[in-house]
């Protein structure tokens, strides 16, 4: 019986995966953090590309005269 209070003694004093599972919490917090950073940089930078096209698109001008196109919804240009 007192192998068993020592064993349960022993239980309630390790604190080793409690301190895994607090590491674990903030390994998801900083990946989650980071995701959202770089989806948001994302769609900053979308918009930065598809304001610019839309700027100048038919003012640019093409090798042998002309002005080019800008398709932003496609990434493409003339």
């Amino acid at each position: 019986m007192t192998k068993l209070i020592s064993m349960a003694k022993a239980f309630r004093d390790e604190e080793s995966g409690a301190a895994m599972v607090e590491y674990s919490i903030l390994v998801g917090i900083i990946a989650g953090a980071a995701i959202l950073a770089i989806v948001a940089i994302g769609l900053w930078v979308s918009g930065r590309f598809t304001g610019l096209c839309s700027i100048l698109n038919n003012h640019g001008v093409v090798a042998g005269g002309g002005t080019g196109t800008c398709n932003a919804a496609g990434g493409t240009g003339t």
